[in-house]
């Protein structure tokens, strides 16, 4: 039947029947890696043993059972609140922990869409929301004033707690944070998939263990501190029940800058930390933060990345340390 077909039609046919076999052959690809790297979520309560040993506990927060952990001096009466970023959790700040709680009382938690927290069941993820989160969560903790500090979205969430309730923060320290319209020389991978909706199903149900080590590689400044233990805990919060499907909302809410003009409000002492290696928000951006803040301190540290306090623990809680004095 083929041979009675004129030359044309025979091209139409062989082109035909070449993308019928790649793409059959596509298909063929992406079932096999869909069985490769099948990652389905997993119930919080299955994640608690490893990553909620005491003194871990869950705070109902306006309807959200909140991870947190409340450690150090219970007769400080202005304690240190501590906000990680985007896909981390309170784990992140660990080091700091160690070192500030013979003299502090220190708070740490998982905010809504990360960690063992999880997501909202709203689903608002404003940097706005956070803050009010926030203060809803002090509150319930009965904490009048606070240092706080945050790092990436937690610093975007500190500085706007500061600009809420002034009356509240004693210090702010930004570690790396948002609140500008900042233009990254590099976005971790498995946020490029997230921001991306056409990939949204498969990123939810898929996690290749390269995935999430090369975008935890691309938040440090020496990639060689990027242990197996640390990707294993930034998988198992990443695969926390309905976490990848908040971290895509999130994404589509996010409006970079849109109130920066109120970081100038900011009047409260400042420390602001940066890595002189973070390629997500660029060190341009920790002196914007130095100029808008009247009377804020700036210490960059030449070689880490986005997350210093999670890199070089120790160094960067000595600059901690020195501002609380």
């Amino acid at each position: 039947m083929q041979n009675s077909l004129n030359p044309g039609k025979r091209f139409f046919l062989r082109l035909f029947l070449f993308i019928a076999g790649l793409c059959l052959a596509m298909l063929c690809l992406a079932g096999i890696a869909l069985l490769m790297f099948w990652a389905p979520d997993k119930p919080v309560d299955e994640l608690k043993a490893r990553w909620a040993p005491p003194p871990s506990q869950f705070i109902n927060v306006s309807g959200i059972s909140v991870h947190v952990r409340d450690e150090g001096r219970r007769d400080d009466p202005v304690p240190i609140v501590l906000i990680h970023g985007t896909s981390a959790s309170l784990h992140t700040w660990e080091g700091w922990v160690a070192e500030l709680k013979d003299q502090h009382r220190v708070i740490s938690m998982d905010i809504p869409a990360f960690g063992l927290t999880g997501p909202r069941a709203d689903a608002d993820y404003r940097s706005t929301t956070y803050a009010k989160f926030i203060l809803d969560l002090l509150d319930s903790m009965q904490v009048s004033h606070c240092i706080i500090a945050g790092n990436s979205l937690g610093g975007e969430v500190a500085w706007q707690v500061a600009v809420a309730a002034p009356q509240r923060v004693e210090r702010l320290i930004l570690v790396d944070a948002g609140g500008y319209a900042f233009k990254a020389a590099s976005i971790p991978l498995g946020f490029r998939v997230a921001r991306i909706p056409q990939l949204a199903w498969i990123g939810e149900h898929i996690l290749p263990r390269h995935l999430m080590e090369t975008s935890v590689k691309n938040v440090y400044g020496n990639t060689d501190k990027v242990t197996p233990a640390l990707v294993d805990r930034y998988t198992a919060m990443t695969l926390r029940e309905g976490n990848r499907h908040a971290l895509g909302q999130r994404f589509q809410q996010t409006s970079s800058g849109s109130h920066a003009a109120s970081i100038k409000t900011i009047h409260v002492p400042t420390l602001i930390i940066w890595g002189g290696q973070d390629r997500l928000i660029p060190p341009e951006y920790a002196s914007k933060f130095n100029q808008d803040i009247a009377g804020s301190k700036l210490v960059i540290f030449d070689k880490l990345g986005h997350v210093p306090h999670e890199e070089d623990p120790a160094a960067t809680v000595a600059a901690v340390k020195d501002f609380l004095k």
